[in-house]
């Protein structure tokens, strides 16, 4: 039997006429950029998320660049970030000139720890880039007390958790801001590349619609510095669609989640844990193992597949090699990094698929 790690071509069997519909009605409008169908699918995300606004921007990597420029963070300002996520959420911040501060994670949730925050505070530090990793919050409730107390703004990573919940509180809904990304992989993805920026200030809202119009305010005037971070109106449309699978999608993935918890609570792997105030939506399901390795070969050998969400952590990323960082300084982050390992968690995955994966698994020694 063959499992991938995800398929594409199941979800879109299942949309397939409303996608051609959808995109059918933006050929005909010919607003190709921003229109209607961006307008609709902002107040839709936003009332989904819960949040007040949502900026709809070219993908998530731009959602962070777009949340710092309106936040007007830049040369000689610090962004602390968690050392192990994806390169784009410390890439962002060297993109608008500042500098991203590493700090360490939580080994069960593996998000940022709140407790390593206060450490990396300079008279510099302006912001936290929390990211909600494989789908469950951090912890925000003491993330913003630090927050609070040191006068920083807060942007949340929800890149991979559009749908989680803490306390009962949608992601993105905490901070100044929260980004979004829609990229082909996400639990909520595009056709392409698309993002999203949710806040509940009216006037950072402006902003940055101002910013991902390259600044502009009328035509052919520039009031500040901006980017083309527009979202595409048949991305939009696409969003739209899939939007109203959502929930579906991502409580089939819970279910996937709870089924593997339980055929794998003998084997020799460490299942993810969850933070009894998170609600998690799996966008990936990871395990740890110290034979990581050697794992991901008897899977794949088996028709398996698996993939490794980080292989090498931010502080020892070559692209952040002149931020001074040296193995060992963030210890819980590059174990991590040696050691996970995400299964099929796909939302039309099928028992046989995912029994064949536990099975698999369980003859693993």
């Amino acid at each position: 039997m063959k499992v991938p790690l995800l398929d594409l071509a199941a979800q879109f069997r299942t949309v397939e006429a409303e996608l051609r519909e959808a995109i059918d009605r933006v050929l005909v409008s010919q607003q190709y950029v921003l229109g209607p169908e961006a307008q609709a699918l902002e107040a839709e995300i936003a009332e989904f998320c819960g949040a007040k606004h949502a900026v709809g921007v070219s993908n998530g990597s731009d959602a962070i660049v777009a949340a710092l420029m309106a936040l007007n963070i830049g040369p000689g300002d610090e962004v602390i970030v968690p050392a192990f996520t994806f390169y784009a959420t410390a890439g962002s911040v060297e993109r608008v000139g500042a500098k991203p501060v590493f700090v360490d994670i939580l080994a069960d949730t593996f998000n940022i720890d709140p407790d390593a925050i206060p450490d990396a505070v300079s008279d510099k530090t302006r912001a936290i880039i929390p990211v909600h990793l494989y789908g469950q919050c951090a912890e925000m409730d003491r993330i913003m007390a630090v927050a609070d107390r040191h006068k920083l703004a807060v942007i949340e990573d929800a890149a991979q958790a559009i749908g989680a919940e803490y306390n009962g509180k949608g992601a993105g809904n905490f901070g100044n801001a929260g980004t979004l990304s829609f990229y082909p992989t996400k639990n909520l993805s595009a056709i392409g590349e698309a993002g999203m920026v949710l806040t509940n200030d009216a006037k950072l809202a402006d902003e940055l619609r101002c910013v991902r119009l390259q600044g502009q305010t009328s035509s052919y005037e520039h009031a500040r510095l901006g980017a083309n971070f527009r979202i595409d109106g048949i991305q939009a449309a696409a969003l739209r669609v899939k939007l109203s699978w959502l929930n579906q999608w991502n409580e089939n993935r819970r279910k996937h989640a709870a089924r593997y918890n339980e055929g794998l609570q003998n084997s020799v792997v460490i299942t993810p844990p969850v933070n009894e105030a998170c609600k998690h939506i799996y966008h990936q399901y990871t395990i740890r193992s110290p034979k990581r390795d050697k794992l991901r070969a008897h899977l794949n050998d088996a028709g398996i597949g698996s993939g490794v969400y980080y292989p090498i952590p931010l502080h020892l990323q070559p692209a952040f090699i002149g931020l001074g960082y040296k193995r060992g300084s963030m210890p819980v982050a590059e174990q991590a990094s040696e050691e996970v390992l995400s299964l099929p968690v796909f939302p039309e995955m099928t028992a046989e698929q995912q029994d064949y994966v536990i099975e698999t698994i369980n003859q693993f020694k």
